[in-house]
């Protein structure tokens, strides 16, 4: 297994971390459960340590990928730009949620309002996961590029 083998495995998770981090913190939200937030901030916790392993992935993935014929680098560069946003805010997402988790054994009331804003950080980092994702996929296949054109 490769650099690129190793990324294409592990690239989903930085997204996908997230995305059922926010379904989870809703139902914990909604249903007035600490333990199911605290599941949801662990969720955000995961993403933002995947988002680390597909960034290092990533830098292999790219040199091996640009050997390749059909591969314009203007795609990888441009994924690669978004993805190092993505890192960023998945990174303070992490770091947030890791002290959300911690104030949420110390200080309930201001764990609910931590909660929310979490929440609110989290769906900003889903556009920024889309953008990564999208960027990502458009280097091997343009018909979800926004050029293309069916001929």
């Amino acid at each position: 297994m490769n650099e690129a083998h190793l990324h294409l495995i592990v690239n989903h998770f930085p997204i996908l971390f997230p995305i059922a981090g926010v379904i989870i913190m809703i139902v914990g939200i909604a249903f007035r459960s600490a333990a199911v937030r605290r599941t949801a901030l662990l969720m955000f916790i995961l993403g933002a340590f995947m988002a680390i392993a597909a960034m290092v992935s990533g830098e292999g993935a790219e040199e091996i990928v640009e050997q390749l014929s059909g591969v314009e680098e203007y795609f990888v560069e441009t994924h690669e730009e978004a993805a190092e946003r993505f890192a960023i805010v998945s990174y303070v997402l992490g770091g947030l949620s890791l002290l959300g988790l911690w104030v949420s054994f110390k200080h309930e009331s201001l764990a609910r309002i931590m909660n929310r804003v979490i929440l609110v950080f989290a769906l900003v980092a889903l556009y920024f996961a889309m953008d990564a994702g999208t960027t990502g996929g458009e280097i091997r296949h343009p018909e979800i590029r926004k050029t293309y054109t069916n001929n």
